[in-house]
């Protein structure tokens, strides 16, 4: 598992499954004859897309970053659509660390898309049930509330499955809000409407988790969003906001479906890599 320290927080990287996603939808206008040199395609046109949770862990908390794609959850079906090669094996993950479900405190979900947040419960006795049954789920508000009433074009990614079994736990949250000290979230939309982001800061050190502004770091130039974006323009603007704050203060900037880095740092100009971590294979 790969680690990386930041400050006084340690982040490493789980298994939470493998998506194989259309490369035009994942650079939406961009042609092929560009982000194919940056992003390895196969025959079917698809990337390699991971689902990793991260787990970030400070003054003895467990704070987890997604909850990947589920095991068991997805039909035979769904896992055709989505290019699944591997279903999620988050549980196993934990407890090569030493760590149960129960021992998460927070599971922040900067959005609430399938492939996000499948991981959060699973099927006991034909009932739904949350996983992480201790801990406190934080979204915004936003993303929350479409969760429950999906629109005609959300409603394909908005399961029931995934929410039910744990709306006690969630508390979502408007604009901002503070995890610990040093960990924020902040809602963005772009991505979807109640996207979020998460920020890190501390011993002066900067860490940002763009989540699906940015999915892998061929996505760094701002204007090369995702046909899935339900407000593009939103994206853009968000992402030139946080990479030149990001940039200015020499971030790391981590990913969850990356297939090549879990994390980099660019040099001030946002062109070239400067660090990174790759992930083993």
């Amino acid at each position: 598992m790969e680690t990386l320290q930041a400050g006084g927080f340690l982040l490493t990287w789980l298994d939470g499954g493998v998506t194989n996603l259309d490369g035009g939808a994942m650079f939406g206008v961009v042609p092929k004859a560009l982000w194919s040199r940056k992003y390895a395609v196969n025959e079917s046109n698809q990337i390699e897309l991971r689902t990793d949770p991260i787990l970030i862990q400070k003054d003895g908390y467990n704070i987890l970053v997604e909850t990947g794609i589920g095991s068991g959850k997805l039909s035979e079906k769904q896992k055709k659509n989505f290019g699944v090669t591997e279903e999620s094996k988050l549980i196993e993950s934990l407890a090569v660390l030493g760590l149960t479900p129960g021992d998460i405190d927070f599971v922040l979900l900067t959005h609430m898309h399938f492939d996000h947040a499948c991981g959060l419960t699973k099927k006991e006795n034909d009932t739904w049930v949350s996983i992480f049954e201790r801990a406190e789920i934080v979204t915004s508000n936003v993303e929350w509330n479409e969760m429950r009433s999906p629109n005609i074009r959300s409603a394909n990614t908005y399961w029931k499955e995934n929410w039910e079994a744990v709306q006690q736990q969630v508390k979502p949250f408007t604009e901002e809000r503070e995890i610990i000290p040093g960990l924020r979230m902040v809602h963005t939309g772009g991505h979807s409407d109640g996207h979020s982001i998460l920020v890190v800061e501390d011993e002066g050190q900067t860490l940002i988790h763009m989540a699906d502004l940015m999915p892998t770091h061929a996505h760094s130039n701002v204007l090369w969003v995702l046909a899935y974006d339900d407000y593009p323009m939103t994206s853009i603007e968000q992402k030139q906001k946080w990479m030149k704050y990001g940039l200015k203060k020499n971030a790391w900037f981590t990913f969850y479906h990356d297939a090549v880095y879990r994390a980099v740092k660019w040099d001030g100009s946002g062109k070239e890599l400067v660090s990174e971590i790759e992930r083993q294979k």
